[in-house]
């Protein structure tokens, strides 16, 4: 027998609504049609791209960094006055790509797709053109492109690296597609000589172009438009990331504008570069140092005390390997303990040696104190002073100069030069010092006119190197004497060698 709180149970009520099952959300394919024809249609019939892509290294022993897309219009052809390949283009008219020429149409700082773009401002494609077409410039893009790699990196996702490119690639060719205009795009995605504001794309893009640097470029009215300017917050504006577009122009040697005087027309912001290689350049070519040092004992211990790149190695070669000191250092034996060894066994045999390490503070450079207790030896401190800046400077120059690196060093990173800032403590005679020599970063400068770097034997010469100079400072070079002096650019303001930028998406 059923219940009757049973039956209450199974009695169903019609005079509420039923609610209809949820509805699947329906996932949008952002597959185009377009791509659907194009996967099936045979390779022999698609029409030819219209954009080649290469990939380009420094040299033949480094793997490739530079991103090169050659942009060709499908009709440039059939109209003669889209190109004259019989004249060469003289002037050139370069251009930052990301926040100068395009912005991401979603507000976000950097691209989300291929599609997430749109035009700096309306005028932009029509100015480009008119370039092209009218004023017989020759246009390309010049971009540094750190979120990119092209490394084969077998620690990270390659598929990711790989999606990245093929983004920026099918952004490019939209980009380039709207502006139909012959025009080349090169993306730096290193830290090397390609990135601004180092010339390295400069030179590649002379070179496509087969531009004579002596009769071919017109440098007075060639350009650069970027929005790396060093400029100042104001009326609301932020700050610039970085001055390295400006930097670039000047190593050059082309005015620069930024895309609102360029395209906008606006007046100038204030603006400043944070780094300034022309007060450190002597006005004599003697080189001072070598009177601040001599040797005072028959046998001793020099330790150096200096940041990365202030100039250790370099006063060593120049100032005390004459004097028939033996230098030890961790760069080539690797570990503290390894040093220690190699300058005791070398204290042993009556010899003086120089420790050529950065010894930051007081309980590193105890160390070394203790070891000149046990040899029964003074211990001298010689103490560089320069600046964080410039040793972030040298260590580039000396990274991607080969003459100029015989040990192979790479770029340190950042967090070197800030390691050594935090441990530095100021070397005192407290410590068991019979002196301390303090030696201030300065570049003898060449009577000529140049920037003396150093004194080079026959056996340092290297084909690649021995170019000689270019009228315009592109290329590093080495005179008839075997000196080799940095490029006629250095002294400025904007030495091509320093990237003052650290922003990964420029």
């Amino acid at each position: 027998m059923v219940s009757a709180g049973a039956d209450k149970k199974r009695k169903s009520t019609l005079d509420h609504p039923v609610s209809p099952p949820p509805l699947r959300r329906k996932i949008q394919s952002s597959t185009t049609k377009s791509s659907v024809a194009s996967f099936f249609t045979p390779t022999s019939q698609k029409p030819p791209e219209k954009i080649i892509w290469q990939e380009r290294a420094p040299d033949d022993d480094t793997p490739a960094t530079l991103l090169v897309g050659k942009f060709s219009p499908s009709n440039v052809d059939d109209d003669p006055a889209r190109d004259t390949p019989n004249i060469t283009r003289r002037k050139i008219a370069a251009f930052d790509f990301d926040s100068t020429l395009i912005l991401t149409s979603s507000g976000k700082t950097f691209a989300s797709n291929a599609n997430d773009w749109k035009w700096w401002h309306a005028s932009v494609p029509g100015i480009l053109q008119k370039l092209y077409k009218e004023e017989g410039y020759q246009v390309v893009v010049l971009s540094n492109q750190g979120g990119l790699s092209m490394k084969g990196d077998t620690k990270g996702p390659k598929a990711g690296k790989q999606a990245k490119i093929d983004t920026f690639k099918a952004k490019t060719s939209a980009v380039f597609n709207q502006l139909d205009i012959p025009i080349n795009i090169y993306a730096a995605t290193g830290k090397d000589m390609y990135r601004k504001p180092r010339i390295g794309m400069w030179e590649e893009l002379l070179d496509d172009y087969d531009i004579d640097t002596t009769k071919d470029l017109d440098l007075e009215n060639s350009i650069f438009v970027g929005d790396a300017a060093g400029r100042h917050a104001s009326h609301g504006k932020a700050k610039d990331f970085s001055c390295s577009d400006r930097n670039f122009a000047e190593n050059v040697g082309i005015k620069f504008y930024t895309p609102e005087e360029y395209f906008l027309h606006e007046e100038p912001r204030p603006f400043t570069r944070t780094f300034d290689p022309s007060t450190y350049i002597e006005s004599s070519p003697t080189i001072t140092s070598q009177k601040t040092f001599s040797k005072r004992n028959e046998k001793e211990i020099v330790l150096f005390c200096g940041s990365p790149g202030a100039g250790k190695s370099t006063f060593y070669w120049r100032v005390l390997e004459p004097l028939g000191y033996v230098r030890v250092n961790q760069d080539t034996l690797k570990t503290r303990d390894k040093c220690v060894k190699v300058a005791g066994e070398q204290l042993a045999d009556g010899k003086s040696v120089v420790i050529d390490n950065t010894n930051p503070n007081v309980e590193v450079r105890g160390i070394w104190v203790e070891l000149a207790k046990k040899y029964s030896v003074p211990i001298r401190c010689i103490s560089f002073t320069t600046p964080m800046q410039m040793c972030q400077h040298n260590d580039t120059v000396r990274a991607l100069n080969q003459i100029m690196n015989p040990e192979k060093r790479a770029i340190l990173p950042g967090m070197a030069f800030n390691s050594f800032t935090s441990r530095y403590q100021k070397p005192a005679p407290a410590e068991g010092f019979q002196d301390i020599t303090e030696i201030d970063f300065k570049v003898p400068a060449d009577p000529r006119g140049g920037l003396l770097m150093q004194s080079l034997s026959t056996s340092q010469r290297s084909s690649k190197e021995m170019r000689s100079k270019s009228k315009y400072g592109y290329d590093i070079g080495i005179d008839e004497n075997l000196e080799m002096w940095c490029h006629p650019m250095c002294p400025k303001p904007s030495c091509m060698m320093f990237n003052q930028s650290r922003h990964t998406e420029e």
